[in-house]
């Protein structure tokens, strides 16, 4: 039978209050007969779960845990902290999420118009505004410092929506939560192992003093050779294999034949870096675990490759730097059919000296290796080293062709050499070695 720490009966103890309730360290630690060291930990893990949130002058608060789904959305605690904002009332609906931002600079009827429920009116200081939004289920972000009346903040503290002030203008504002937004698009496009680790699937692993015949009748049922080893307590303490199960005997117990001290994955970690680190040290299965390295579940590379060819299918919602930077260049073959890419100088890519940056030449490098191997053999890369050599200054509006180069490219292995001309002289060059992460 598993058996509950003091640690998980008090995430059980948050996670069973009410949206809203205050949390006290000392309180909680009184109540559940722990010590306060204990209440802290298991606050902070609630914290990073979404269960709680700190706001200053209120304290630890119970929220709504937001799903990744909704990462794209803002709450307007996020939005007081961005804007450097003080809260004029409506405290108590600070975890609530806002969809979209409207600015008020029109007529108040028109202005109706485009406010729903979960909005954020930015606007100044127009009191039948603000009481306007807060009936309709919106927010209000006053700018340029100013107050509103005492009746508006009663309607904003009853409704439990945000009324906040900011000093900052409102272009300065809206810049700013556009940003903010911008962000959490990217953002939302890196899968987690939380994303893709099955909700509910069961979760096959051996005990300690499980033998042999365990391991068969478990690799009969699941069609799996490979399985996590737990404590009593759910805790991941190996690995075994078909390999490490070669000449036992029947009684054999998988305590002496495991790998102890596995790798393993929590559910925050990237899908990119899990990859990387089963290629690297060449496993075939990744344990998933909590803060507590209990099991959560486990995932073979057949998962992991699934899901990065489920990403690389999506349509993007935010640009990076990278895919900013890469947008301008033009794929094209020269006369013996190898592949190059042309484009130009833009002032975005530029230094303090008005010549192409030294760090965009190395991402245009990085970029250029990374499609030639794709072409080449089906696959992704994880950097391992690059030499590069910056020859020339580059200067702003300049056409450059990036050549690339494949040395060698093998299952787990690339090496790529690519260069930079500029008017037919070489202006950059750069070594590159890299992990592949195959696509079958």
């Amino acid at each position: 039978m598993e058996t509950t720490t003091k640690h998980e009966l008090i995430l059980q103890y948050i996670e069973g209050l009410e949206l809203g309730s205050r949390i006290s360290v000392r309180k909680m630690a009184k109540n559940l007969e722990v010590s306060e060291g204990t209440a802290y930990r298991a606050i902070k893990e609630a914290e990073n779960l979404g269960l709680v949130s700190t706001r200053e002058r209120i304290g630890t608060v119970r929220v709504e845990k937001k799903l990744r789904q909704s990462i794209d959305n803002l709450t307007f605690s996020e939005v007081v902290n961005m804007v450097d904002g003080k809260v004029l009332g409506g405290a108590s609906g600070l975890h609530k999420t806002l969809h979209k931002f409207v600015i008020g600079a029109m007529q108040q009827d028109a202005m109706m118009r485009y406010i729903a429920a979960g909005s954020l009116l930015i606007v100044g200081n127009r009191n039948k505004a603000h009481s306007c939004a807060l009936e309709q289920g919106a927010g209000v972000l006053i700018t340029g410092g100013f107050d509103t009346s005492e009746e508006v903040k009663r309607l904003a503290d009853e409704l439990e929506l945000p009324i906040i002030s900011s000093s900052y203008d409102t272009f300065t504002v809206a810049s700013m939560i556009n940003r903010a937004i911008y962000d959490r698009l990217i953002k939302k496009k890196i899968v987690l192992v939380e994303d893709i680790l099955a909700a509910g699937a069961n979760v096959y692993a051996l005990k300690v003093s499980s033998t042999l015949k365990d391991w068969q009748r478990l690799l009969e049922e699941t069609g799996h050779s490979r399985f996590p080893i737990v404590d009593e307590w759910n805790r991941v303490i190996g690995v075994v294999t078909s390999k490490d199960m070669v000449g036992a005997g029947p009684e054999q117990v998988v305590e002496k034949l495991m790998t102890r001290n596995p790798l393993t994955a929590t559910p925050q970690t990237s899908v990119a870096s899990a990859a990387h680190m089963m290629v690297w040290e060449s496993i075939e299965l990744l344990p998933v675990v909590d803060a507590n390295r209990k099991l959560l579940g486990v995932l073979s590379r057949k998962d992991l490759l699934k899901a990065m060819q489920y990403v690389q299918k999506q349509q993007q919602n935010g640009e990076t730097f990278e895919d900013l930077i890469w947008s301008g260049m033009e794929e094209r073959r020269d006369e013996q059919g190898n592949l190059t890419f042309r484009g130009s100088v833009t002032p975005q890519m530029t230094n303090h000296l008005g010549t192409v940056s030294e760090g965009v030449l190395a991402t245009l490098m990085t970029l250029a290796a990374y499609r030639i191997v794709q072409e080449h053999k089906k696959g992704d890369l994880v950097m391992d080293n690059m030499s590069t050599y910056f020859l020339k200054p580059v200067q702003i509006d300049s056409r450059i062709e990036i050549r690339p180069t494949i040395i060698e490219v093998s299952r787990k292995f690339g090496k790529i050499d690519v260069e930079i001309y500029h008017s037919g002289s070489l202006v950059s060059k750069a070594m590159l070695t890299a992990q592949v992460i195959d696509q079958g």
